[in-house]
């Protein structure tokens, strides 16, 4: 089995805690994320559409996951969901999504690996110290003595969320899912 070939119906699902109903409408704080271009991305301040898949950890070749891993619901699937945005990218960009970022709380560096590796047409945005995480009041988990986001997508016009998706379960699916939604709801 690859990476990206999960069988979901093993994995536990995660449950809805209302956390999208939180954080529609929401203004996005503004604040700067370190990217893996090298860039310094303020979402607040883009314009137009953007598209920010918020996941726990993207692991790495011979790395070994936090115990229990596939025990913690919704936490299987970083991979998966990347290379899911990375398929459909042309697709989301033609349907008007002018940013599409990966954002995790790992660090720049970590996340520099999985976007080689993964060959992502987009940056992933580091939220290390959990400035983005605590100001929007994101969910999240603890694995390892890590803090890690539960996974959740948002949908950004103009520095306002429109459209929170979660749970995102399963992962491989939410581009399609974004996709969808965008298509029912141009700009």
């Amino acid at each position: 089995m690859s990476l990206t070939d999960v069988d979901w119906s093993k994995l536990p699902a995660p449950e809805d805690d209302s956390t999208a109903a939180r954080v529609e409408g929401t203004t996005l704080p503004q604040l700067e994320l370190a990217a893996t271009d090298g860039s310094k991305v303020h979402l607040a301040d883009l314009t137009g559409t953007s598209v920010i898949y918020i996941y726990p950890k993207t692991g790495q070749p011979g790395v070994p996951l936090p115990d229990g891993w596939d025990t913690i619901p919704g936490a299987r699937g970083c991979t998966p969901q990347s290379c899911a945005f990375r398929d459909h990218y042309k697709e989301l960009s033609a349907l008007g999504a002018g940013h599409i970022f990966g954002l995790s709380t790992q660090s720049t560096a970590y996340q520099a690996e999985a976007v080689e590796r993964l060959h992502l047409p987009f940056p992933l945005l580091s939220d290390a110290d959990l400035t983005f995480t605590n100001a929007l009041d994101l969910p999240s988990f603890e694995a390892d003595g890590q803090t890690l986001l539960k996974r959740l997508t948002l949908i950004v016009r103009d520095g306002v969320v429109i459209k929170a998706f979660y749970p995102v379960f399963p992962p491989d699916r939410n581009a399609a899912d974004v996709m969808a939604w965008l298509e029912e709801n141009p700009a």
